[in-house]
């Protein structure tokens, strides 16, 4: 198995769900971790003392509004003053509530604002991430970058028409990514999850709904959860997926071929 100790991961919005899965399972193969919050610095901090404390990794916490992308080049100058390399990258953290208003509904409902918000904090945020990220990881011989996507491009969901095709968006410019960093050692993945049962989800007004047919329609009979995620980007960012690029992994309990 792929040695990680030592290593650094830096992803934004790991403070609850699929993030803090992601963050916590690197951490626990002894990889440090640079992560990124929204507005809850103390919730921030506290999780960065417990995967110090239960992993004996570094773990920090810095600020990030992806929507405002120029605050990605000082926020990987400040990681620069706390790790030593930057060895993998996940594109995580989304938006929702107040921001994707005109966004999220349905297809008669949208406005080009809330569209162009999902389109910054994925697509935009992945690429200015990702270049900020690849600066680092040439200098250490390379390393691998993963991009959060969704089966709501696959098949039809309703209000996520937004989110829908800025995922579709997100995966087609990491093969672009993929194809042009290679030769830096650079692998660019997506992984594309099914619903899966988190806050960002219970924040859909079809919750309920989106829950249950998600169970009925899934060979395991079950919602997704953030840990079945996260495994599927950690293997992406191990030697053992050193032959993988340019590819999105579907993670969705069989959803979207019943």
């Amino acid at each position: 198995m792929t040695n990680m100790k030592g290593k650094t991961l830096v992803i934004t919005g790991a403070t609850k769900g699929i993030g803090q899965a992601i963050a916590e399972k690197f951490a626990q193969n002894g990889v440090n971790i640079a992560f990124t919050y929204n507005s809850n610095a103390e919730t921030a901090a506290v999780l960065a003392q417990e995967l110090e404390s239960k992993y004996g990794i570094k773990a920090r916490a810095y600020p990030l509004n992806i929507l405002e992308t120029d605050e990605f080049k000082p926020l990987f100058e400040a990681i620069d003053t706390d790790f030593d390399r930057v060895d993998f990258f996940v594109s995580n953290a989304m938006i929702y509530g107040r921001p994707v208003v005109g966004g999220y509904g349905k297809f008669m409902r949208l406005k080009p604002r809330g569209l162009n918000n999902i389109y910054t904090a994925t697509v935009n945020a992945f690429v200015v991430g990702t270049q900020e990220a690849a600066k680092r990881m040439e200098k250490v011989g390379g390393g691998a970058v993963v991009t959060m996507s969704s089966t709501g491009n696959l098949i039809y969901i309703e209000n996520y028409a937004g989110h829908g095709t800025n995922k579709a968006a997100v995966e087609a410019m990491s093969r672009y990514a993929a194809v042009e960093l290679g030769e830096m050692n650079i692998r660019v993945n997506a992984v594309s999850g099914g619903p899966i049962d988190t806050d960002a989800l219970k924040a859909f007004t079809n919750y309920e709904e989106v829950k249950a047919e998600t169970i009925r329609r899934s060979a395991m009979n079950r919602m997704g959860s953030p840990n079945d995620i996260a495994g599927a980007v950690y293997f992406l960012c191990t030697e053992e997926a050193s032959w993988i690029t340019g590819q999105t992994i579907v993670v969705d309990g069989g959803t979207t071929f019943r």
